[in-house]
Formats: structure tokens, sequence, C-alpha cells
């Protein structure tokens, strides 16, 4: 995975015969993932030509794709675009991206470990915390006090223990 690539989704399944795919999509509502026309597929770009919400999943129709068999080849494979083409999140919000790996500390500056990734629950997103243990912190308002990007770190309201 190229270092300036952010992923969106993966291809999880197979739609059909004439070649389209099922995508679960990490973008915040599942079909802002259709918004780009040109995906990356293990570094090579290619072209979106249709894509639609089916039920509560997402399909895509990509070019060059134009059987089941061909389709086949590309379940598994990580969706990403070029970082450049996203826009640039607003003051206080975040690309989970732009997270993983960040040192995380308590307000007593006791060392958590890295964020390793994030995920939605609903209510709201959870960080995973790897250091001498795993830890999952609500990523809210009142835990996460500081992030910073530049010095790859994120304060935290949380005890050691917990």
């Amino acid at each position: 995975m190229n270092a300036d690539h952010i992923i969106l989704g993966r291809i999880s399944g197979l739609h059909g015969v004439k070649g389209w795919v099922k995508v679960h999509s990490h973008t915040q509502s599942r079909e802002d993932i259709l918004a780009y026309r040109e995906w990356y597929l293990d570094g090579a770009a290619v072209e979106l030509t249709q894509g639609r919400i089916h039920g509560k999943g997402i399909v895509a129709k990509l070019a060059g794709i134009d059987d089941r068999d061909a389709a086949a080849g590309l379940i598994g494979r990580e969706i990403s675009i070029p970082r450049s083409a996203l826009p640039e999140p607003e003051e206080g919000q975040y690309y989970w991206s732009d997270l993983q790996g960040c040192r995380v500390t308590t307000t007593q500056g006791d060392e958590l470990g890295e964020v390793d990734y994030l995920f939605a629950t609903g209510a709201n997103d959870v960080m995973v915390v790897k250091g001498d243990r795993e830890r999952l912190l609500p990523f809210i308002e009142s835990v996460i006090l500081e992030v910073d990007l530049t010095e790859r770190s994120i304060r935290v309201d949380w005890d050691k223990d917990f």
C-alpha cells in the first residue's frame, strides 16, 4: 500500500454475472465511496463506471471487468485513493488513518501505547490502543483532550489501570 493513499473500503463479493462487485465501504456514509471515480486496487488505478446502494450495501462496476470470473479475482482487495483527493478535515475532526500510530498518554503522563486502529459503534468511534495491553478508548470529547498530528500524540483523560 502506498503511504500517500487512504483505504476507503474493499471488494467483498460478487453481484450478478456481468462483472459487478459488492463493496464494503469504510466511508462515513457508505455511498460516499462512489464519489471517487478512480479507485486504486493493489496500486493499480481502475475506473468506477457505475455504482449504487443495493440493500444494505454498495455494488459497483469497474472498467474492464465484464464478467463474474474477472470480478472474482478482485475479492478481498482494498480500495484506496490518493490522500490528495480527500477534502481537508474540519477543525477537531480527523481521518482515522492520521491517528493510527499516534502515541497515547494520559493527563498524568502515563503512556498507554499507540493507536492501532479505530472502529465505529454507532454511538461513537472507538480507538484501539496497543501498549502493555490492548485498551479500547471512546473517541469522545471528554476522553480525547488533545490531538497533535505534528507530534503524533494524543492526550487522554483515562486511568491507565482501566
